[in-house]
Formats: structure tokens, sequence, C-alpha cells
């Protein structure tokens, strides 16, 4: 992963971290139905300890309102548990509000199957971005920076470059973990790769994606001009087809796909046949496995 001098912008996010208001309302959910009979006292701690972390941590100096905090969930699933050990998997669900409608379009919904954490009960979670503290700790940051320059990417072309320069900080001091999910060679299917599609100049045209869909397409659509939105929605899956053309098995357009296929369905179930037409057939492509539930768009009734 390329290491750039932090541009100004990231050091001033972390200039007045106690003078603005919390970024998230996340909601933190641990399941544990998969150990029963275990003392659930230690996951009722681990919960309330994530959802503090999350949402009461200042990550940058950007005010929000409390109307305005970003929204998703998270869902610990817990696997096995061995004394203070507990693996699993975690799964990260974030929304962003459509300008003027009561719609929240999905940014992103991924389960990360490399959730191995030691805790232990009322622990305080102690976190420095210039080093490697704990496992549970650099998870949870790792996904607050990187859900934050996703959302800065759908409000300004390439907004999110501070956020996902921190992410990339956390992965760099992770790299010393004996946990897995943090380096290039686990897996091509871990954090090391998730962040990859954001930080590779290979692969820019992904954050135009994310850019021109949500600002140009889905906010203009709720603000009345429902062509004009859609039309902009369907030329920005050419900014993805570009990026699957040369690396059709990129990990983040799988993730996409999974994350957006119901709204594409809605969005094109609607609009003029011959837009119709090409969305599908960019759709089938980069979703092969869903290539039918596409082709029927053609033929649908209006859901959107």
């Amino acid at each position: 992963m390329k290491k750039n001098i932090l541009p100004i912008l990231f050091l001033l996010f972390f200039a007045a971290q106690n003078l603005y208001a919390q970024e998230f309302n996340i909601t933190v959910s641990v399941n544990t139905k998969q150990v029963s009979g275990t003392d659930q006292r230690v996951y009722e701690s681990l919960q309330e300890a994530v959802t503090n972390f999350m949402n009461n941590r200042i990550w940058t100096n950007i005010q929000f309102e409390e109307q305005e905090r970003i929204e998703g969930t998270m869902v610990i699933v817990v696997k096995s548990k061995d004394g203070n050990n507990i693996t699993g998997e975690i799964n990260i669900a974030l929304r962003r509000p459509v300008y003027k409608s009561n719609y929240n379009t999905p940014l992103l919904n991924y389960i990360d199957t490399d959730f191995s954490i030691n805790y232990i009960e009322s622990q305080p979670l102690d976190f420095n971005e210039n080093s490697f503290m704990s496992n549970l700790t650099s998870i949870l940051a790792f996904y607050g920076y990187y859900c934050l320059g996703l959302y800065f990417d759908t409000f300004g072309l390439y907004g999110g470059d501070a956020m996902f320069a921190a992410a990339d900080m956390v992965v760099t001091q992770a790299q010393s973990a004996m946990e897995p999910g943090w380096k290039a060679f686990d897996s091509y299917r871990n954090r090391y790769w998730l962040l990859e599609s954001f930080t590779n100049a290979a692969y820019r045209p992904l954050r135009q994606f994310m850019y021109e869909y949500h600002r140009l397409g889905l906010d203009v659509m709720g603000n009345g001009k429902v062509d004009d939105g859609r039309a902009a929605m369907t030329k920005s899956l050419e900014y993805v087809k570009s990026v699957f053309n040369s690396k059709p098995n990129l990990y983040f357009i799988q993730i996409l796909d999974d994350t957006k296929r119901d709204e594409w369905k809605n969005v094109y179930s609607m609009g003029p046949q011959q837009e119709r037409t090409k969305a599908v057939n960019i759709l089938r492509e980069l979703d092969p496995t869903h290539a039918e539930e596409y082709e029927q768009l053609l033929t649908a009734k209006p859901k959107f």
C-alpha cells in the first residue's frame, strides 16, 4: 500500500479534536447465540465499550449537529471464547441520507470474518494513531476512519482522502499484530485489500463513482430531478466498469455489488428503456451471479 506524507488536511483533522461534536450514531450489538451458556456480563461490557468508542470518540474537526450524525450498525457475532480471547465476525453497515428525502442509501454492508480480540470485562479501550494498542481498538478505528472516508467521498470528489490516510496508518501500525486481517499476504479478502481500493491510484475511478453516483445522482433525484439524477448514476457506473475491466476480482467491487444490488434494482425498475438497457448490461457484467435479476428490470414495473 502506497505510503505518502500525510496531507495538511489530515493533520488538521486531529488538531482540534476536543472542540467538536461526535460524528457517529452507530448501533452496536453482540450476538452470542453460538456460545450459549457463557457469562453474558463480558459481552454486555463489550457492547457498551464498543458503542462508547465509536459514538463518543471525536474523529475529525468537522462540526456535526446531533441530527447530522452518521448512522450505521455494528454486529459482533461471537463464535468462540477461550479465556479472554474472543473470535467471530463483525458486520459493519453504513448509510447516508439522500438530499430532501426520507431515503437512506447504503454505503457499506460488509462482514469481516477476521475478528479475533482479547477482551477483559470493563477494560478501557485505548487507541493511539501512532502505535498498535490492541486488535479490538485497531479494528474499530480502522472501520471508523474507513466509513468516514466513504461518507465524505459521497459529498465531495476525493473528499475522504484524510480519513483513508488515517485508516492506512491503522493498517500500517497493525502489521505487527499477531491476529489475521491486516497483511496483504494473509488473504485478498481482508482490511488491507478493503482499503487498497481507495488508496491505490489505479482504482481512483471507484472514488469518482462514489461522488457522482451519490451527489450528482441520488441527491439530484431527491431534489426532484429524477431523470437527471438517474442519468448521472448510469454514467457513474462506467467508472466501476473501467476498474472491473482491468481488475475483475477487485475485492471492493464484490462488496459494492452486495451493498448496492437492491438499490440498483429499484432505481432501474423505471426510466427510459435505452438507459435501463445500458445500466443492466453494465450490472450484469459487474455482478454476473445475479444477471438474471438485472435482466428482469427491462420489463419490471416501477418500484422507486
